[in-house]
């Protein structure tokens, strides 16, 4: 699933020749020039690449989509509501650089010590959440002004000043076996 970046979901049917409307998270108008395929999730892990005929940004959020092979609305009801992802390579020429999505792939440091690589990116109200793979467990590691220390594009790291005892609740750095 590391090849693959979720960017957003398919959210309602548009008009009644088999456009969709996408709600994505990449940080800007999203015409999706150059960009080929993208993949629905039919269930956990297992996408259906879908080719895309055209596409219209209306926002920076939502962008208007013609699928091949889907050309009623009574067919968009497959893909309404489904979870959206672009290869890593394609994620990357799309993604506004600003976007707290571009976070993905980043490595996580604390105490100039690696914890994890980015898997997911959560935007809350007052703060965003980045899950990394923590000692073979998910960790949710809170993003705001009291726990981020820094970003480094170049180097792709995510520096952090995590409360006292937060790693502990996914694991002891030495594990008993």
């Amino acid at each position: 699933m590391n090849d693959y970046v979720h960017i957003g979901k398919m959210v309602a049917p548009h008009g009644v020749a088999g456009q969709l409307i996408l709600e994505h998270a990449l940080g800007k108008p999203i015409p999706f020039k150059g960009i080929a395929t993208l993949f629905i999730e039919k269930n956990a892990s297992s996408f259906i690449p879908y080719f895309i005929v055209s596409a219209s940004a209306k926002t920076d959020t939502l962008t208007h989509l013609q699928i091949e092979g889907i050309n009623t609305r009574e067919a968009t009801a497959l893909l309404v509501g489904k979870k959206v992802w672009l290869t890593q390579p394609d994620f990357q020429k799309l993604v506004n650089k600003n976007s707290p999505l571009a976070l993905m792939g980043y490595m996580v440091q604390e105490k100039g010590k690696s914890i994890g690589v980015i898997q997911e990116v959560i935007e809350q109200p007052h703060q965003l959440l980045v899950t990394i793979l923590y000692q073979g467990q998910e960790a949710y590691i809170p993003l705001h002004e009291e726990s981020l220390r820094g970003v480094d594009h170049s180097k792709k790291t995510v520096t952090v000043e995590l409360p006292d005892g937060l790693l502990d609740l996914y694991g002891s750095e030495n594990p008993t076996k």
